[in-house]
């Protein structure tokens, strides 16, 4: 299978089941469009193309398409599910732990799928103890090496102490097991002061910061529960915790809506203020009228490419930043499980509530049917687990036709889930925008090889 596109005036083929790229001319463009599935002979080209394109001109592409053939790099032979079955079928087992260490929140956001940061369930903490019992329970069941514990909520921070607890509590296992474990907390930024930004930044791997772009966006939805917004308490507060961070990582996690489908300019606002990581996603999910449909999606697919061309203009002005969706390894990336199996929820990822009950992933948590089991008697759902291990880009429909596949891994669980009731059931709204994010990914890196200026 091969995908062409073209866009900021370059053609470009992806061979689908090779991941090469390749830079081609109008011609061979055209040529490979029309033939996405099964090269063409080179009467055919004649047939379809001439007299739009001299005979010497489609001999020249055939020979081009011909020899990229010949090094599998072209139409090259699509994988199949016996070809990889065996690899699917033995997970690599438990990785990762999200902790709801709080189910409370003292933000009001509009779009917010927690339910305002209750999750339905009413408002509570997780107890210490619960913690310490889910680093206990990540440790003995999992045996790789590298480990990770997100702490979630509502707003974690709410619960400062069973976060400082557990990643105590974790270092000791690290020393007497000889396992490594990352920790990450998302946060709304409005509780962070001295003492806790001090701690964030020597304890803690990676921090998720939610700011949504310019002032009147992020102030008309990520409000406090007396309606003042929350950009100006979180912006200094923000700043400085990045510039104490040193070289660990942390990411300024933005949402847009229906409101403002403009969202190019709320990256490059939130550069300007001199953040280097920065995402930004669609709202997901029934927020009223500031829902993403999809007589939004023109909009969104032009925004996209809109971003892509000014995160070029950045690069070569020498005002560089990372955006999250452009960040795509062309020579390595993820191994062949994870670009079939994508997350791992529910088999390598899983969310632990305040009680110590066990969920696929944070977005589950609380949705009748999707309880796992807990923390005292580990998975007791067996049904559902299996349900999650036979979910991959080869059980799902709409994925074993798509070309970006192998870049998105079947996308979202918890997305399709709340969209079509099927955790097998990809959104096509929200696969179309993937699809644009990964077009103008591979087109950013096409061009920084072109033009090396770019990557100073």
């Amino acid at each position: 299978m091969v995908h062409t596109f073209f866009l900021n005036g370059i053609h470009v083929a992806l061979d689908v089941n090779s991941g090469s790229i390749h830079l081609v001319d109008e011609s061979v463009h055209r040529i490979l469009k029309e033939f996405p599935n099964v090269p063409p002979e080179e009467g055919e080209l004649r047939k379809r193309f001439e007299p739009e394109y001299s005979w010497e001109m489609l001999h020249e592409a055939y020979l081009e398409i011909k020899s990229l053939i010949a090094q599998n790099l072209l139409y090259s032979p699509e994988i199949t599910w016996d070809q990889i079955a065996e690899i699917v079928a033995e997970p690599k087992g438990l990785k990762a732990l999200c902790l709801h260490v709080a189910h409370d929140c003292n933000l009001r956001c509009d779009y917010c799928f927690a339910a305002k940061g209750d999750y339905h369930s009413g408002r509570s903490l997780m107890p210490g103890e619960v913690a310490v019992k889910a680093v206990e329970f990540l440790i003995r069941n999992s045996e790789r090496h590298e480990l990770e514990i997100d702490f979630f909520g509502g707003e974690p921070l709410l619960n400062f102490e069973t976060v400082r607890r557990a990643v105590s509590y974790g270092r000791e296992l690290e020393r007497s097991s000889g396992k490594k474990l990352h920790f990450t907390v998302t946060t709304n930024g409005t509780l962070l002061n001295d003492e806790i930004i001090e701690y964030l930044n020597e304890n803690i791997d990676n921090v998720v910061i939610s700011i949504d772009g310019r002032q009147e966006v992020h102030d008309a939805i990520r409000y406090f529960a007396n309606g003042k917004g929350s950009y100006e308490r979180i912006l200094p507060l923000t700043r400085k915790l990045v510039e104490g961070r040193g070289s660990k990582e942390y990411y300024i996690r933005g949402t847009y809506t229906a409101n403002n489908l403009d969202f190019t300019n709320d990256v490059m606002h939130l550069a300007d203020l001199g953040f280097q990581e920065i995402s930004i996603e669609p709202a997901v999910g029934q927020i009223g009228a500031a829902a993403i449909t999809r007589e939004h999606l023109p909009r969104i697919l032009e925004e996209y490419e809109t971003l892509a061309r000014k995160y070029l203009e950045r690069l070569a002005a020498g005002k560089p930043f990372r955006f999250y969706h452009f960040n795509l390894n062309l020579y390595g990336g993820p191994c062949i499980y994870k670009r079939i199996t994508a997350c791992g929820a529910g088999v390598e990822y899983l969310a632990v509530s305040p009680q110590g009950d066990l969920y696929p992933c944070h977005q589950f948590v609380g949705e009748p049917g999707f309880l796992m089991g807990n923390l005292e008697d580990g998975i007791i759902n067996l049904e559902l687990l299996e349900r999650f291990k036979r979910s991959n880009i080869f059980s799902k429909e709409a994925c074993r036709g798509c070309w970006a596949k192998y870049f998105c891994s079947g996308g979202c669980h918890a997305n399709s889930y709340f969209t079509t009731g099927d955790i097998g059931r990809p959104d096509e709204l929200t696969c179309a925008m993937q699809r644009k994010r990964i077009e103008c990914a591979i087109m950013v890196e096409v061009m920084r090889r072109m033009e090396p200026a770019i990557c100073k």
